[in-house]
C-alpha cells in the first residue's frame, strides 16, 4: 500500500507542468515576426508579434505566450494574428515605504513570476479553442524585424 501511494505521488508530480503541443493544428502558419517599438514619451515601449496564416481560419484564437508574458490575440482578416506586449517602465505602481508598517498595507502584493512554458527568446506558444478544449501550438524561429520609433512628444 505504501509503495502504491509513493508511486502515485511520483507519477502525479512528473505530470505537473507538462503541456502537450499540437503537432497537426487545423491551420498553417505562413510566417511569424516581432518588432519592438519606442513611443514618443520617455519610458513608453512595447513589442508587437504578427503571425500570418496561410489561409483564413475560423478557429477561436486565445492568447500568445512570448518572452515570459501573455496577452490576448487580436485577429485581423481571419489570416493575421497580432499580439501587443507593453514593456513600458511608466506603468509600474508606486510603493508606499514608511517606517510605520501599517501604512504599507495598501501596497499591492506582487504576483509570482509563474510562466507555464520554457521558451527561447524567438519562440512563442499560441493557444486556441477547438471542440471546447484549449490547445497549444509552439511557434519556433520568430523573425526579428527592425525597431519602430515614434516621434518625441514635447
Amino acid at each position: 500500500m505504501k509503495f502504491l501511494s509513493i508511486l502515485t505521488i511520483i507519477f502525479g508530480f512528473s505530470q505537473c507542468g507538462s503541456t502537450n503541443f499540437e503537432t497537426n493544428p487545423p491551420f498553417q502558419i505562413d510566417s511569424a515576426e516581432y518588432h519592438s517599438w519606442v513611443g514618443g514619451v520617455p519610458g513608453v515601449s512595447g513589442i508587437n508579434v504578427q503571425i500570418k496564416l496561410k489561409n483564413k481560419s475560423a478557429i477561436a484564437f486565445n492568447s500568445l505566450y512570448f518572452r515570459k508574458k501573455s496577452t490576448k490575440v487580436e485577429i485581423k482578416d481571419a489570416s493575421l494574428l497580432i499580439a501587443h506586449y507593453n514593456t513600458s517602465k511608466r506603468n509600474k505602481p508606486d510603493l508606499i515605504l514608511h517606517s510605520d508598517s501599517k501604512k504599507e498595507l495598501k501596497n499591492k502584493i506582487p504576483d509570482p513570476d509563474k510562466f507555464p512554458f520554457e521558451l527561447k527568446e524567438n519562440e512563442a506558444v499560441l493557444s486556441y479553442q477547438l471542440g471546447g478544449k484549449t490547445r497549444y501550438i509552439k511557434i519556433k524561429d520568430i523573425k526579428k524585424q527592425n525597431r519602430n520609433s515614434f516621434p518625441k512628444i514635447q
